[in-house]
């Protein structure tokens, strides 16, 4: 079963309405471009969960054309993470050893960004572990349907708008 797109839709939006052009939904992810910010990115949010949350939890990639920057990842962890964390993503069979801020995540070089995106295209699912700042052990999860049409879409929506 799909979950409501809603969601995606209101992280997205979640700044001024002008600021933001969809370029469309595709299955679970979204694609927008930023044309004041010079930036295009595909998203979604991770599946529900009842477990306790500091943030809404996010996945993203991101383009920045002018910048030479593309196919950029970036994980909005559902916790404060704790000092030094280890954070690990899986997809299908890869495993990646990502850098952490305070909630967030990123790849460790513009090379493992693409391995992940290439990942990201082959599999359904994908989850990241970390330990929040309580000491705790989470897992956030992603259905990754329409992901790999979503990261086009951005790309080729910063393409047009070079």
């Amino acid at each position: 079963m799909l979950r409501p797109v809603l969601p995606l839709l209101l992280l997205a939006v979640a700044s001024p309405l002008w600021a933001r052009d969809s370029l469309g939904v595709f299955g679970q992810w979204g694609a927008f471009a930023e044309p004041e910010r010079q930036r295009c990115y595909a998203i979604a949010t991770a599946d529900e969960s009842r477990a306790r949350r500091d943030f809404q939890p996010y996945a993203s990639v991101g383009t920045w054309p002018r910048r030479n920057v593309r196919s950029q990842v970036h994980f909005r962890l559902s916790r404060e993470l704790a000092e030094r964390a280890n954070v690990r993503l899986a997809i299908g069979g890869a495993r990646f050893d990502l850098i952490a801020g305070e909630g967030d995540a990123w790849a460790t070089s513009a090379s493992e960004d693409a391995a992940i995106v290439t990942a990201m295209r082959a599999a359904g699912r994908m989850s990241i572990r970390a330990t929040d700042n309580r000491g705790n052990r989470f897992s956030d999860y992603y259905n990754l349907d329409g992901a790999a049409t979503a990261i086009d879409a951005a790309n080729v929506g910063c393409t047009r708008r070079e």
